[in-house]
């Protein structure tokens, strides 16, 4: 079924719009919310979180590309439920490094909130990325966007772990000069 039709299904408030939703986008939005939290139960959670928070967006929105919509909800949902659960034992998952390791570049997520609008400065990342070569650009979404291991990046890319944590590190350094340059302060 096409995304047009499932779209549709959303605004029919025709309940068969979840199944086919899941059907199609079900697999990618486990592995979404997998990456972040490492538990299926919790992962199930988030996934059946995204159908109702699509259910209820959709109206009024309509969303261009369903994959990257469902995406975002499934990611942003995962997130918050990550936070929730490791508020007392911060640190040590994957999800933590990959946190940790944005916060060097764009700093603490509240500070990023205080001063800058998440919407402009994902326009800023956004151009960044589409100067980056198309390798450091793949890796760097498959890191922070999926929250993808180290591991799982190389073994997806057909490169050593160390040549990864090594574009990874140079994509941050260039995001960061890229950041100072449009203005922002690190």
């Amino acid at each position: 079924m096409e995304d047009f039709e499932i779209v549709e299904m959303y605004w029919d408030r025709n309940e068969n719009a979840i199944t086919q939703t899941d059907r199609k986008y079900g697999k990618y939005c486990r592995k979404i919310a997998y990456s972040i939290l490492f538990d299926r139960e919790d992962t199930e959670e988030c996934v059946n979180d995204t159908w109702l928070q699509t259910w209820n967006s959709i109206p009024p929105h309509r969303p261009e590309r369903l994959s990257t919509y469902l995406g975002k909800i499934c990611r942003n949902i995962s997130i918050n439920l990550f936070e929730k659960l490791s508020a007392d034992k911060r640190g040590g998952t994957e999800t933590d490094a990959c946190l940790d390791e944005m916060a060097e570049v764009v700093g603490q997520s509240s500070d990023v909130e205080e001063q800058l609008d998440l919407s402009v400065l994902t326009d800023v990342i956004n151009g960044f990325l589409k100067q980056c070569e198309k390798q450091a650009r793949t890796v760097f979404v498959q890191r922070y966007w999926y929250m993808l291991n180290v591991k799982e990046i190389a073994k997806e890319n057909g490169m050593s772990e160390s040549n990864v944590k090594m574009t990874l590190m140079r994509t941050r350094e260039k995001l960061k000069e890229y950041l100072i340059e449009e203005g922002y302060s690190i």
